[in-house]
């Protein structure tokens, strides 16, 4: 059986949503390096975390939080990705402002090197000349996102290689959060 990714985003169109924004230690301190929950492996995170809503409206299952685009989950998708694909993520528990029912951060601890560059729309890659050294060969935009199976491994939910914003889960937790009636996330096949 073929199997079948799916790019893992937040409805960002969904009307009268909430936005969260950069996340905080229980003093109010701003995270600096919350860049590393986007790496796709896994952090020792030392102190709990809160999370300042931005914009008040419906709170979300899953969204992204602040620039750094860091998944916050409720209990009900927190639970998916425990049952599913506990070796692939971590659930740090967090608070959000104005919420009594938990919350977590999900950082997913796998980064997958397979992005199909022939198959997708188009793919831009840093080069020498771009000024950003570390980062040659990387991902700077893609298009039309296809993956290449085959690369996949037993992987159940993985960031990319080289271009880190995307989320891949594959189709049995796509399945398993929709039938959670998840709010806010949204799946586009890759």
């Amino acid at each position: 059986m073929d199997r079948r990714f799916f790019r893992l985003g937040v409805d960002v169109y969904m009307s009268g949503r909430w936005y969260l924004t950069e996340p905080r230690n229980l003093a109010g301190e701003e995270l600096k390096d919350g860049w590393q929950f986007m790496q796709g492996r896994r952090v020792e995170l030392r102190e709990k975390l809160k999370f300042p809503v931005r914009y008040a409206g419906k709170p979300l299952d899953y969204t992204t939080a602040g620039a750094g685009q860091i998944p916050v989950v409720n209990e009900k998708v927190a639970s998916v990705f425990r049952d599913l694909a506990l070796n692939d993520v971590q659930l740090f528990s967090v608070e959000v402002e104005g919420q009594e029912q938990p919350y977590s951060l999900l950082n997913v601890t796998r980064e997958v090197r397979c992005i199909d560059d022939a198959a997708c729309e188009e793919v831009q890659r840093y080069g020498p000349d771009d000024g950003r050294p570390e980062r040659v060969g990387e991902y700077r935009a893609v298009s039309g996102l296809r993956i290449d199976k085959s690369k996949v491994g037993n992987a159940r939910i993985f960031r990319l290689w080289g271009w880190h914003p995307p989320i891949i889960v594959d189709e049995e937790i796509k399945d398993a959060l929709e039938r959670t009636g998840i709010v806010g996330g949204q799946f586009d096949e890759v």
